[in-house]
């Protein structure tokens, strides 16, 4: 950690990649968390089970949600760091945001949080309110279950929603690539809030190739393909019951955790790769250092 807070995100110098590198962040990912799966997909868990008791909290509980995720993205981070120095990744290391600048990853949890409200407000725009109505009162009383399934499918097949979920992710966008690399820059080089935002932002436009491929690779791997596997299944075992149904579920369960998990992993990866290229592993006692012992 540096000695004093970087406030000019002129401070941070940073590597423009070509377009594969985004892939090459992916590969190396998913080589980290094949040396060490169950350790991965045991703080996946841990982290659903955080998130399932914040949803708990009355009101506050979905914002709390939003709000924490740099947080918690801190604690895949050190795992990720600790990872490569020889230290097992561990739920503990779930929490290491919240000892490591909690006030600089607050205020991005609160940027993502508006970001959102934007991103939905806007589409309001384009489709007259229709989504936004959706979203606040997606189970009106009046309507019976069928109804409400008909509403949603409706209004999700609308081309004015649609056209305006768009608009609303291009508007989302820069404050999206704003805060792509934040948390990592918050906590591995102590910037602040604002720097730290400059800093992602000038960061993510000079690699845009690499990051509109990881893009799609990621949602290859976490949309079409799970969908198209399904649909496969849907049709191959309709009246797949008992323990094959449950051995079904599982399986595409610890699909899901583990592509959670490399996705976590590549936020570490990317950074490292585009703002510490050249740089050896430093030693153990680094700042996001969470009490584990050298193997």
């Amino acid at each position: 950690m540096l000695d004093a807070p970087v406030d000019d995100a002129r401070e941070i110098p940073f590597t423009r990649h070509v377009g594969r590198r985004g892939i090459d962040w992916l590969r190396a990912s998913y080589a980290l968390f094949r040396r060490a799966r169950l350790p991965w997909l045991v703080l996946v868990l841990a982290y659903y089970f955080v998130l399932l008791a914040l949803q708990w909290i009355p009101i506050a509980g979905g914002l709390a949600l939003v709000i924490m995720k740099p947080v918690f993205s801190v604690g895949f981070l050190a795992a990720a760091w600790n990872q490569e120095r020889g230290v097992v990744p561990s739920p503990r290391h779930l929490f290491q945001g919240f000892r490591s600048n909690l006030w600089a990853l607050l205020p991005l949890g609160v940027l993502i949080l508006l970001n959102l409200v934007l991103a939905v407000g806007v589409t309001a725009l384009i489709d007259g309110g229709r989504l936004v109505g959706l979203l606040v009162n997606p189970s009106p009383p009046e309507l019976d279950a069928d109804a409400v399934t008909r509403r949603v499918s409706e209004t999700f097949a609308d081309p004015r929603v649609q056209f305006g979920m768009l608009f609303g992710a291009v508007c989302a966008l820069p404050l999206i690539l704003a805060l792509w690399w934040a948390p990592a820059l918050v906590v591995f080089q102590d910037a602040g809030v604002r720097a730290a935002l400059r800093a992602s932002l000038r960061a993510s436009l000079a690699n845009w190739r690499p990051i509109l491929r990881w893009c799609l690779v990621v949602f290859l791997f976490t949309t079409l393909l799970p969908s198209m596997l399904g649909e496969l299944l849907f049709h191959m075992l309709p009246e797949s019951q008992g323990i094959v149904a449950y051995l079904i579920f599982g399986l595409f369960t610890v699909y899901l955790w583990s592509v959670v998990a490399v996705i976590q992993i590549s936020d570490y990866v990317s950074y490292r790769d585009v703002f510490h290229v050249d740089e050896t592993l430093a030693p153990i006692e680094h700042n996001v250092r969470t009490g584990g012992e050298r193997r």
